[in-house]
């Protein structure tokens, strides 16, 4: 084989990150200052996420343009969120993120992203009232869960599909309370929820798993549904800043 018919090696598509925490043991010392990182990245999350009130998460597709069904009806997804009274929250980013940002922003409502370094697709968009920026994925999904009263689960990729995935788990074992999800593209998620389905039938799952969970392509079906679960089911306490520990909105 001449010099010609070699192979060269593929260009990587997605540039890694200089450190890679998952890469194995590294020395004590990284491994503390590392510790010391999450924990400082859940305390900037805490502190700008405290007072911008109850949240409805938003998750969805970065890749979804102006112009797409998905992105429209996400952006009347955030402008129904800010007619309910509640924060939308989403991961800050393009497509579904910015247009249920900026729905609810449009409308006067409180817009707010937990946005992700990334080496290529994530960045602000502009439709924000309040953003905190973080390292880590499992802190940024934390953050867009604790803060949340109702999920809606838009067209996505594998990211969306962890949200769910992480939600409705966290639903299942009890470790939060349950709250509504709505899956929204009946089309799109077809397959996965006969998969689901069969999950349930084989066993693996209980059927009740999915009571909370409604797969609909209306918007005011999607959140009717929200409505009637967060009105019978829960209050909404207010929460006093403190002036010596510097808070503020």
């Amino acid at each position: 084989m001449d010099e010609k018919e070699q192979i060269k090696p593929r260009e990587q598509i997605i540039p890694p990150k200089e450190q890679v925490y998952l890469d194995g043991p590294k020395s004590r010392t990284y491994e503390l200052g590392f510790a010391i990182h999450v924990l400082w990245q859940f305390l900037k999350g805490f502190r700008t996420l405290h007072f911008v009130g109850p949240c409805i998460t938003v998750f969805g597709s970065a890749r979804f343009k102006e112009d797409h069904i998905y992105y429209k009806s996400a952006e009347e997804f955030g402008k129904r969120i800010a007619g309910l009274g509640f924060t939308t929250l989403t991961g800050g980013g393009p497509g579904i993120m910015e247009a249920a940002n900026k729905g609810a922003f449009e409308a006067g409502g409180e817009s707010v992203g937990c946005n992700i370094k990334l080496p290529f697709e994530q960045h602000y968009n502009k439709y924000l009232t309040t953003a905190v920026t973080l390292d880590l994925f499992f802190v940024r999904k934390t953050l867009l869960i604790k803060y949340s009263y109702a999920f809606i689960i838009m067209p996505g990729g594998f990211g969306t599909m962890d949200e769910f995935f992480e939600t409705i788990t966290l639903i299942q074992t009890k470790s939060i309370t349950q709250f509504p999800i709505v899956i929204f593209g009946k089309e799109f998620y077809r397959d996965l929820m006969t998969a689901i389905e069969d999950m349930a039938n084989q066993g693996t799952i209980s059927k009740e798993d999915m009571d909370l969970v409604l797969l609909t392509d209306d918007v005011d079906e999607a959140m009717n549904h929200i409505r009637q679960y967060i009105e019978s089911n829960y209050k909404i306490k207010k929460r006093w800043r403190l002036p010596w520990l510097f808070e503020k909105r």
